[in-house]
């Protein structure tokens, strides 16, 4: 399994782009979480950091430290690294994050891991609304709601009419068979994005792609 660095004092860990999510969740220690959510996604934590994350309910792109990409180029860049303050010249991790591709392919991604003394998972009949919780998404059999930290915390963000815990990780990988991307008929939605199997990635800016055509 690729992973290239785990530190739990430092609460990080560097990884290759095709590290599946259940593989990030399988090498952590206990009480330590990743900024994702325990399930499985096409594309593992490439596809994942090139659509800007699923399911969170906090600034993704926070707890993404650096990352090395292939720029079409062929150029390899490097953003950022373990420590936040560890960033010279321009800032291409935050841009990288969520550009689905157009900056070029994931490489390594370095993430911060935060710590949780318990966690909970549950899906509830509700709609998909804001919730207190680290992670919450609309799949076809509910509304998943996942959260990690204090004991107290948990049972509060996970106190919700008619939940049912979830004690298996969900494999949402076989619903996107000509990939992961965003539309209106989604098989799964978040706060941000429905996503849809085969649909394109959004139109970018024109100085998003004028910083692609120059890396």
């Amino acid at each position: 399994m690729p992973i290239l660095d785990l530190s739990p004092d430092d609460q990080t860990i560097t990884l290759t782009g095709e590290v599946t999510l259940p593989e990030v969740y399988a090498a952590l220690p206990a009480g330590l979480f990743p900024p994702f959510p325990h399930v499985n996604l096409p594309g593992g934590v490439g596809g994942l950091i090139g659509r800007g994350g699923f399911g969170q309910t906090f600034p993704f792109a926070s707890d993404v430290l650096g990352v090395t990409f292939r720029a079409a180029s062929g150029r390899v860049v490097r953003a950022g690294g373990r420590t936040v303050k560890n960033v010279q010249g321009y800032d291409l991790t935050r841009p990288f994050v969520g550009s689905f591709g157009l900056l070029g392919e994931l490489l390594e991604v370095t993430l911060r891991l935060r710590p949780g003394l318990s966690v909970g998972h549950v899906v509830h009949p509700g709609p998909l609304v804001p919730s207190t919780a680290r992670f919450t998404w609309a799949a076809p059999d509910g509304t998943h709601v996942m959260h990690f930290g204090h004991g107290r915390e948990v049972r509060a963000a996970l106190d919700l009419p008619g939940a049912q815990p979830v004690t298996v990780p969900p494999d949402y990988a076989p619903l996107f068979p000509d990939g992961m991307g965003v539309g209106e008929a989604a098989a799964l939605r978040d706060l941000r994005l429905g996503w849809q199997d085969g649909a394109p990635m959004p139109e970018a800016p024109a100085l998003f792609r004028t910083l692609a055509a120059s890396l």
